[in-house]
């Protein structure tokens, strides 16, 4: 029997408003609309299936100050995340909002209207109380924090929302399952007691037999839930998740386990997160969750060390295991015990036992060198899945991002690197200016517009990475905002390896005014064009370099040869 929705019932908003669906795509049609970001895509999708329940909508404000203080819902009900939906204050004023404002909420990817929201309110939030208090501290480290620095837009607009149709899959259809169908699938195959797996990895031999164990100890069957909406930068792409998913369900007894996809957007909140991610699998019907070591944790802070505690997770979630009502299954590392041939928790191992393990490191070296990896640490078959996408590194695309005021020798630094590549072949070249098209190539473009080129750069750049090219991009990019963007899209997009690489081409501005054969400066200091970087635009000094140059010292062959020893430093050439 599937375990009761979180808040008594399944806020299934898309079954609920199917009778009215067609009457609110004909209001959509008159309405005002905001086109969603990628996380706010993954937040809708699960409002609208019920995974969030018993949230209706995006939090107000009352229910947001609520949630960040006391890990409860206005109403006193267990909601430990903030679900907002930010907006800038450009579209407020586009939109007109305010209280019981209606406006369509669109699909970024085929531009479909999916839910129509109905304003309470919008409101400014504390960045930095939200980062210490949802995710422990205000240290851009972790990717949520760098997220509400650099991507949250100003405000946040609260209200509940009527569903028009659900977001549009193309990719693994057959293992997306909404919380009803989900519950419907365990009603069908007689399972009472269901163990969930969380996961945003790929799977191996050890995780295989800690969910078998889960599984043993509670007399359960085993729900392979993973992650395939936004996990934490440079993970593995969701492609080759899936498919080392289909390739270990083999390996579990016949009956014991089914996989399903979840389309969560993580916050890499550590203990906020599991007890979050045991609301939602509680929501879809599982009766258990697994939680390990440290859960949902994004890794190193800026001190070099852990955000979280190992343990921190499971002992915020067995705090509130009587109001959660899903039974926590907790576990510790599984590591190799080569004179048993068998995996166990470590806690469980003999001071004096030997055992075996591959950090997550080692196997992505491994993978890049094609160094062998062992039986005991995974299955054939899965190796061969994560070799298809994890080609070695002089194969792998990469990209370089130089950035610099106009004049400054980027242009030509690009097209003599163009050039270095190409005979030094063994790949595609690709070289992109200050945009993709003819529309953004003036210099006097407002900042929002050259935010948005930029936009398009990152997104042409990741793909012609992910098939194995090399990328030179030139724009001028004078916002740390956009250059974060742009990075965090190609190092999460362009396939094995995320290999990008910041130059900022650091040629003074006096030398670029200097040399400007064209006048474009003197132009926009005489007021003909405005908007231009270096006199009216400050130029926000890149932070991260990973090079700088200066072509008012250096000679242009100097600095390819600088950028050349980079690549092969990083053993991409």
């Amino acid at each position: 029997m599937a375990n009761t929705p979180h808040g008594g019932v399944l806020k299934d908003l898309v079954a609920r408003d199917e009778h009215i669906s067609e009457h609110l795509k004909a209001e959509a049609a008159t309405l005002g609309d905001l086109t969603l970001t990628e996380r706010q895509l993954c937040d809708l999708e699960l409002i609208l299936n019920g995974g969030f329940s018993p949230l209706e909508g995006f939090m107000n404000e009352c229910d947001y100050n609520s949630v960040i203080d006391t890990l409860r819902l206005s109403d006193g009900t267990l909601f430990p995340v903030p679900i907002t939906l930010d907006i800038s204050s450009g579209d407020i004023k586009r939109l007109g909002l305010s209280p019981t404002a209606r406006i369509v909420l669109r699909d970024p990817r085929d531009d479909e209207a999916l839910a129509i929201l109905t304003v309470e309110d919008v409101y400014t939030y504390d960045r930095v109380k939200e980062a210490i208090q949802v995710f422990g501290a205000d240290d851009p480290a972790h990717p949520s924090v760098a997220y509400l620095r650099n991507r949250a837009k100003e405000y946040y607009v609260g209200g509940k929302v009527q569903a028009i149709q659900a977001p549009a899959h193309f990719d693994y259809v057959a293992f997306r399952y909404t919380p009803a169908e989900l519950r419907a699938h365990f009603k069908k195959l007689s399972w009472r007691r269901v163990v969930a797996f969380q996961t945003r990895n790929p799977m191996h031999r050890a995780h295989r037999e800690l969910t078998v164990r889960a599984a043993r100890q509670q007399q359960a069957n085993v729900l392979i839930h993973p992650v395939v909406g936004l996990t934490k930068p440079g993970d593995v792409d969701h492609y080759t998740r899936v498919r080392v998913y289909q390739a270990i369900m083999a390996k579990y007894p016949n009956g014991m386990a089914h996989l399903a996809l979840l389309p969560l957007a993580m916050r890499m909140a550590g203990p906020r997160e599991a007890l979050w991610h045991a609301i939602i699998r509680k929501n879809f019907g599982a009766t258990h969750f697994i939680v390990g070591r440290d859960h949902a944790g994004p890794g190193k802070n800026s001190q070099g060390r852990d955000f979280y505690g190992p343990y921190d997770a499971q002992e915020l979630v067995e705090r509130f295991k009587d109001e959660l009502q899903i039974e926590m299954v907790p576990f510790q590392q599984m590591t190799y015990v080569p004179a048993t041939d068998e995996y166990m928790p470590v806690d469980e191992i003999p001071a004096d036992v030997q055992t075996l393990d591959i950090s997550g490191t080692e196997l992505r070296r491994r993978l890049k060198t094609g160094v062998a990896i062992p039986d005991w640490f995974s299955y054939e078959d899965v190796v061969e899945k994560l070799r298809e996408s994890y080609p070695p590194r002089n194969k792998q695309g990469f990209v370089l991002f130089l950035t610099g005021l106009y004049n400054s020798g980027k242009d030509a630094i690009a097209k003599a690197l163009q050039v270095a590549l190409n005979e030094q072949g063994g790949r595609s070249v690709s070289l992109l200016g200050e945009s993709i098209d003819d529309s953004s190539q003036k210099l006097d473009l407002t900042l929002d517009a050259r935010h948005e080129n930029l936009q398009k750069i990152a997104f042409v750049a990741s793909e012609l990475a992910r098939a194995g090219a090399a990328v030179i991009a030139a724009p001028t990019s004078p916002e740390e905002r956009s250059r974060t963007f742009v990075k965090d899209k190609i190092v999460s997009s362009s396939g094995a390896g995320g290999n990008f690489f910041l130059i900022h081409v650091a040629t003074p501005l006096a030398h670029c005014e200097g040399t400007d054969r064209r006048g474009l400066y003197a132009r926009a200091r005489s007021g003909a064009t405005s908007g231009f970087v270096g006199v009216d635009v400050k130029y926000e000094i890149p932070k991260q370099a990973d090079l700088v140059v200066d072509a008012s010292v250096q000679s242009i062959p100097a600095i390819v040869h600088s950028i050349i020893l980079l690549l092969e430093t990083s053993s991409l050439i």
